[in-house]
């Protein structure tokens, strides 16, 4: 095997300029060893206007921590808890873009990346090295970046799709940092609710797509007495493992990857990151063709499952977004709507309780103001909550009102309907579902 000469962190970044956009592998697999070498830098008077680039991250994030205002600026393309509170404040900011898409930002030119700090595998025989968990829009960082660091990581699995060679990289780090790992609390008796809601529409043999949670595991154990169902999803956790070590999962129907469980980026438990180490079933690809609709649409009843933050009268879905506070991201949702409509027998569904847990609603007469759409409401297909399930396809304005109000809590139909009737006129009274 080739021998590789390795730098210490401090090292390795020590070539990243002042006013460079820098990309980092997210979510469980953060090159947190590098970071803190640019941390360092920072404290030390040396760099300052530096932009990071990245998915949702795990652990500490202090490009975006208003003491190195000036000096790091976080852009990220879906909003963790992490860095959450200091985006609300404006001291850290959120890129929105369609993660199918984020790539493209790359590619295109419309970020030139001055660094792609990353994490990897050990490599193989031949010098490749798996992004792990990890994969996102790296491919493209590692592309276009003029810098290119990578974290060779023992903990990082080695997963099958979309390598890359060490040779590409300016520099390498030996780090043995764990990965971060992610326990989801057991669904509630209501996303249980949701969950069966949900899983009736999933005929055996479809291929599903969903996020992670207390929801998509309680999908997950709603579908355990499903047959030859197939994966391809921008992430998965432990829901879907559990469905794969049962046997659920054999992909036999897909007609792209066939048997083959495909994805993007991954959080969870340990035990997730070790079924995908060497594991030939598993594809871990790049988000250009996990996301892509016509890639997604390929696979014939193709189920995607997402969820909102809230859903108007008319069907518009926000999910980013509380109003003006960003929640998350645009993220995928939109992606594999589109991608599950064009597919034979597929189905887009938009899960979530019918309440906050502070009690408000989440069927809405007008979205809060500054909310974004992420779904709009021609795009709009199955509601589901734990009061039931509608479709909007080809249904009216005032059509679609009627049936979310069947499926929001009791307690505030009176108030929907009431706006309904403001909002719609006379009429009203007379549309029947």
């Amino acid at each position: 095997m080739k021998e590789y000469r390795y730098v210490s962190a401090a090292e390795a970044v020590k070539s990243i300029k002042s006013g460079d956009h820098i990309h980092l592998s997210s979510v469980a697999s953060v090159p947190h060893v590098l970071i803190n070498a640019l941390v360092q830098r920072a404290k030390a008077g040396e760099v300052e206007d530096l932009h990071f680039h990245h998915f949702h991250t795990e652990g500490p994030a202090p490009y975006s921590d208003p003491e190195y205002a000036g000096i790091f600026f976080e852009q990220g393309f879906f909003i963790g808890p992490n860095v959450r509170s200091n985006v609300n404040n404006g001291w850290a900011d959120y890129l929105p873009v369609h993660l199918g898409e984020s790539q493209k930002l790359y590619r295109s030119g419309a970020i030139k990346l001055g660094a792609a700090l990353v994490q990897v595998s050990m490599p193989d025989e031949n010098g490749m090295a798996s992004l792990g968990t990890s994969v996102d829009c790296s491919i493209a960082a590692i592309e276009t970046a003029k810098l290119k660091v990578a974290v060779v990581n023992p903990n990082v699995p080695f997963a099958y799709g979309d390598l890359v060679s060490l040779d590409q990289f300016d520099y390498l780090v030996k780090d043995a940092t764990p990965l971060v790992t992610k326990d989801f609390a057991e669904p509630t008796p209501t996303e249980m609710q949701i969950g069966k809601n949900c899983a009736e529409l999933v005929p055996d043999g479809a291929c599903i797509q969903m996020g992670i949670g207390a929801l998509p595991n309680a999908l997950a154990g709603q579908l355990s007495d499903h047959k030859d169902l197939g994966v391809h999803t921008e992430m998965f956790a432990d829901g879907i493992l559990r469905l794969i070590k049962k046997g659920v999962v054999t992909g036999a129907n897909k007609k792209i990857d066939r048997g083959k469980i495909v994805a993007s980026f991954l959080l969870g438990s340990q035990d997730v990151y070790s079924f995908i180490d060497h594991n030939p079933d598993v594809l871990m690809k790049d988000i250009k063709y996990v996301n892509d609709p016509w890639v997604i649409s390929q696979n014939p009843n193709m189920m995607a499952i997402n969820s909102a933050t809230e859903v108007d009268l008319t069907g518009q879905i926000s999910a980013d977004s509380i109003g003006t506070r960003i929640f998350s991201g645009t993220g995928g949702q939109l992606d594999f709507v589109k991608g599950a409509v064009r597919s034979e027998g597929g189905v887009s569904m938009t899960a979530f309780a019918s309440r906050t847990k502070r009690g408000e609603s989440k069927i809405v007469p007008f979205l809060r103001p500054g909310a974004g759409v992420v779904t709009p409401r021609a795009d709009a297909h199955w509601i589901i909550t734990e009061y039931g399930r509608v479709d909007l396809y080809g249904k009216s304005m005032q059509e679609r009102a009627k049936l979310l109000i069947s499926i929001a809590h009791p307690d505030d139909r009176e108030m929907l309907d009431r706006a309904a009737f403001e909002r719609f006129g006379e009429h009203w009274k007379y549309i029947k579902l």
